[in-house]
Parts: structure tokens; sequence; C-alpha cells
């Protein structure tokens, strides 16, 4: 089970879905990866788009995670019926923000969750297998809490000792901004903010997750030598540019090349 590899800190690699095509998520669900996430934040991916993507990813055997827009017990509530595995909150600030989106997930008297009958519950033939899967911390619905504010570090402790609260996982670009360094991840300030992060993520024994923007293998491996367990590698938009880009350049140097000859 994903979760149980999650809570055992094996290092698992997955990767983010931002375009809502169904063959961009069948084609990541296929190379390899142990988990996928549908980003809902900073895409134009809808609820529909959602549910659609959800399917795709979970033929393939492989678990589904969803990002949200925010830490909303109503969309927490849709995407779970729809099927998702479990959800990744960002900006989690405080405990109180990781215990809201931790209740959201739960039925009563766990939680906050209202009762549906979706895809989740296979309309309605599961209902009660549902219900048992999400009745303890130790089972149910993933959560895992965005660190990507500087406002989050001086409370990390406590967010991170949650109960249901399975890891968390770095926002590099928006820690950095709220840093007044962006992008500057080589800046001694932020190394020493990702030492202190690592070193209450150690303390708490949580697991500890980071996302590889850019799709370099280098800096793949630099992560997972830091400790990093929960790794979301590069994003399809990422990937797509990226591999485009180097095509590309190499064609347009041969026509150089060939114009001056």
């Amino acid at each position: 089970m994903f979760k149980d590899r999650l809570l055992k800190n094996e290092i698992l690699l997955g990767s983010w879905i931002t375009l809502a095509h169904p063959s961009i998520a069948e084609i990541l669900a296929s190379a390899g990866y142990d988990w996928l996430v549908v980003d809902m934040e900073h895409t134009t991916i809808s609820i529909s788009d959602v549910g659609e993507l959800i399917r795709v990813i979970e033929l393939s055997g492989v678990p589904s995670l969803v990002r949200l827009t925010n830490n909303d017990e109503n969309l927490i509530k849709r995407v779970l019926d729809a099927g998702a595995h479990g959800i990744i909150v960002p900006m989690v600030n405080n405990s109180n923000e990781a215990k809201k989106a931790v209740e959201a997930c739960r039925y009563p008297p766990l939680g906050t969750r209202g009762v549906g009958l979706s895809r989740a519950q296979e309309y309605g033939v599961s209902f009660k297998e549902h219900l048992s899967w999400q009745s303890d911390m130790d089972t149910g619905p993933i959560v895992i809490v965005q660190i990507e504010h500087i406002d989050a570090i001086d409370n990390l402790k406590e967010i991170l000792s949650v109960p249901g609260v399975d890891a968390f996982i770095v926002g590099p670009y928006d820690l950095s901004c709220s840093m007044l360094l962006p992008g500057q991840f080589k800046h001694a300030e932020f190394k020493k903010i990702m030492k202190k992060i690592t070193n209450i993520s150690n303390d708490v024994n949580s697991t500890s997750g980071f996302h590889v923007v850019e799709p370099n293998i280098e800096s793949l491996e630099d992560t997972i030598e830091l400790g990093y367990k929960f790794i979301a590698y590069s994003a399809d938009i990422r990937m797509l540019d990226v591999s485009a880009r180097a095509v590309a350049s190499k064609i347009m140097n041969m026509q150089r090349k060939s114009t001056i000859i």
C-alpha cells in the first residue's frame, strides 16, 4: 500500500500534472512513477477534469493526489469523493490549518467531512468499506502539507505533529519568495532555512518531501542525498518545454552551421 510505504519513509518518486488532457495523465501514469499529483492551484484544471484524470491514473494502478487551490473543506470533500487517494494542501503555516485539513478528510467523529455517494464509494455500493478505510489515522486519505512560507518554519514541529498529517513537501519557489529571495535556492539564508526544516523533520520523524521543479537528474540525485523521501520530479509542462527546446536548439545550431558552409 502506498500510504504504508509513505509512513515507512521509503523513497517515493512522483510527478506533477498541470495539463488537463487524459493522455498526459496516461503517459505519466505508465512511466513508472510511484504517485502523481493533479494540480488545481496553479492551473486551469477544473473539478470535472480532476475526476477524469484520477480515473485515468488509477487505471494504471498509480495512487492519485490532488494539490488543492487552498485549504477548503468543500473542495477537499469533492476531490476525495472523486476518488483521490489524498490531498496536498498549499501554504500550511500553523497547526490549526493542518488540523482543519485532516478533519476535512474524515467523517465524524474523527472529522467534518460530509457524507456523499460518489465514485470513491462506488456510488454507494462500497460505502461501508470506504467508511472503514478512513476510520483511523493509520489508513484512509493521505494528507500532505506544503511548507512554503517563512511563517511556517517557527510552527513546523507543531504542524508535523498533528495526527493525520502523513508528510510534508517544501514548495521552494514560494518559500524563497516569502524570504524575499525569489528563486535563489543557493543563497546562504535559504540553505539555512532548508537545514532547519530537515532538522525539525528528523526530530519528529516526519516524512520529508521536496519538489524538484526543473527536469534535471543531478538535482534529483542531490535531493535524495539530502534525505528527502517524498519527491516530486518536475511537471508535465517543464518536461515538455525543456525537451522541445533542447531539440529545437540543436536543429537551429545545425542550420547555422550549414548556412556558414
